[in-house]
């Protein structure tokens, strides 16, 4: 029906007109992403150290010193000889006095030496250790107990005290004991004709007669003297004995020779004889 001369149309449903178009919205540029950079930390190998293989052979290492102090072991026992003292000596944990002493070994003990020796003392085996003695009083063979003398005339204990063949006259100003030193060692070593006794002015055992030097013509002869001196020092009445630069004294019989300071001479140092100090 047609009003006021204007047309106008109705729309229905889906004939009514759409809105107008969107534009279409600018495309959106896409900005490449760069990967990040990693965090994971390289790979890498590590070198294990060689571990060692029970199976192979290993390197031969240096064998440790031998120490020869302490006890003596089983398990490799150390070759000794036997050996005697013939004297009492002191038992030292080393070579020297500077070391500590133990106890004193009886004269005819039995002792095993292991062959080494440092400055005049023999290592041995005792009560399983290694310990130091003197090396001067040791011996293959087991002392006699009775090493006096056999000599003509008078007899005094098995010493002889008769008067010497080679004369009397150095008997002369010697006390008592002097004079039985030089007649049991003139009958027991006939040999020796050469002796001193008393030294008038002099400040020592000479002067007062106390003292006899017995004169040798070689050491072992010089030896056999001094060990006939010792042994038989009580029935002689000796105090002291100086033999090749070494002294042995009743005070300290224990430790047996002693060696002295060198004075410059053999008959200073008494090489050529034996000097006999008595009480």
């Amino acid at each position: 029906m047609a009003t006021g001369g204007a047309a106008s149309a109705l729309f229905t449903g889906n004939d009514q007109p759409s809105a107008a178009p969107e534009q279409p919205a600018a495309e959106l540029q896409a900005t490449p992403v760069e990967p990040s950079p990693t965090t994971t930390p390289p790979t890498t190998t590590r070198a294990h150290p060689e571990r060692a293989s029970r199976d192979r052979e290993r390197p031969a290492l240096d064998p440790e010193p031998e120490v020869h102090s302490g006890s003596s072991f089983s398990a490799e026992p150390i070759p000794t000889d036997p050996r005697f003292l013939t004297e009492d000596l002191n038992l030292w944990t080393g070579p020297g006095e500077n070391t500590t002493l133990l106890k004193v070994l009886d004269t005819g003990s039995k002792v095993q030496v292991t062959g080494r020796q440092v400055d005049g003392y023999a290592e041995i085996v005792h009560n399983d250790q290694l310990r130091w003695v003197n090396a001067d009083y040791l011996s293959k063979t087991k002392p006699k107990k009775d090493t006096g003398g056999s000599g003509s005339g008078g007899d005094s204990g098995g010493l002889s005290d008769a008067p010497c063949a080679s004369g009397s006259a150095v008997e002369d100003g010697l006390v008592s004991n002097a004079i039985a030193v030089h007649r049991a060692v003139c009958a027991e070593f006939p040999e020796i004709t050469t002796y001193y006794g008393l030294r008038v002015g002099d400040g020592g055992e000479h002067g007062t007669g106390h003292a006899i030097d017995i004169m040798i013509t070689d050491s072992a002869t010089g030896d056999d003297i001094a060990a006939f001196v010792q042994d038989n020092y009580q029935e002689l009445g000796v105090s002291q004995i100086i033999w090749s630069q070494r002294i042995w004294t009743v005070q300290r019989m224990s430790e047996g020779w002693r060696w002295m300071p060198d004075r410059g001479s053999d008959t200073a140092n008494h090489y050529d004889h034996v000097h006999v100090t008595v009480y």
